[in-house]
């Protein structure tokens, strides 16, 4: 697994009924690698992993290797048990790699959240990235915590930084012993982040836009258009809005499973005006 570039956080597709969409997909999957994107990353939040049966989530990984591109399993249970099951799975189905989160709900101390993380990179020979987000798990591993993470697992080779602090991206590579590839994954930080030394970026807004999304991080001068759009990755409700731009862009649907449920009244006008407003002026890259 080569960290670095664009990889997107796929979104899952539903038929009406809810069922996996898998034609779409694979068609999906390989229209952002088609558009310069260097792997993907599935089964994540934006992905609804935690709406899909352990059955859906090896078919989705499946179904994602038909794009003849590097696949990353997220890795994310309520147990450590479940974890290292979905790990190995993911080895067995050819993955590249692993996005290894803490686990759902139970968020406690450092001494546990490393006993869950040790089982899960033991579990399998991949590659495996850390994935930081204690906005969304209410687990932050420290800088520190993830260099000593790196010492002791030779196969931990990046960190998803999502705390949405800058900073964080430095302080990690200041304490490093050996090299981490650092990939920002707030898609409203993408800018900031590479200034600062990050390699890559798993964004949300390109599951719409993969061809804006990569001239975005190769240096084009698109950040102010792109921007609205953007922060639209950073809210509780980004799974709907990202979805719901796929849908205005014709590539997708808005479907997602319950919890969630589609944006309905003004939310949704509001959310529907800053797409078609951006979508209108959509530079040409």
């Amino acid at each position: 697994m080569n960290w670095k570039g664009v990889i997107p956080a796929i979104t899952t597709p539903f038929r009406e009924d809810l069922s996996v969409d898998h034609d779409f997909l694979a068609k999906h999957a390989a229209w952002m690698i088609e558009n310069g994107c260097t792997a993907i990353v599935a089964l994540g939040s934006l992905g609804e992993g935690a709406t899909l049966e352990f059955e859906e989530k090896a078919a989705v990984l499946q179904t994602c290797m038909r794009s003849k591109a590097p696949v990353v399993a997220s890795i994310s249970a309520l147990s450590t048990a479940a974890a290292v099951r979905l790990a190995k799975k993911a080895e067995e189905i050819g993955c590249s790699g692993l996005m290894v989160l803490p686990p759902y709900v139970y968020s406690t101390d450092w001494r546990e959240m490393k006993a869950h993380m040790t089982a899960v990179l033991r579990a399998t020979r991949l590659s495996c990235m850390l994935y930081n987000n204690p906005i969304a798990y209410r687990t932050d591993f420290l800088p520190e915590q993830v260099a000593e993470l790196a010492s002791e697992h030779e196969n931990l080779h990046a960190v998803k930084e999502s705390s949405a602090d800058v900073r964080r991206i430095a302080a990690i590579k200041a304490v490093m012993r050996r090299p981490l590839a650092v990939f920002v994954g707030v898609d409203d930080l993408i800018v900031e982040g590479i200034a600062s030394g990050a390699v890559g970026w798993i964004a949300g807004l390109v599951n719409a836009l993969p061809k804006e999304s990569v001239a975005l991080f190769n240096g084009a001068d698109i950040y102010p258009w792109f921007l609205p759009l953007l922060r639209l990755d950073t809210v509780p409700k980004f799974v709907q809005l990202i979805k719901l731009v796929q849908q205005e862009v014709g590539m997708g649907n808005e479907r997602v499973r319950p919890p969630r449920l589609p944006l309905a009244g003004d939310e949704r006008e509001v959310a529907l005006r800053i797409i078609r407003s951006a979508l209108a002026s959509r530079p040409r890259v």
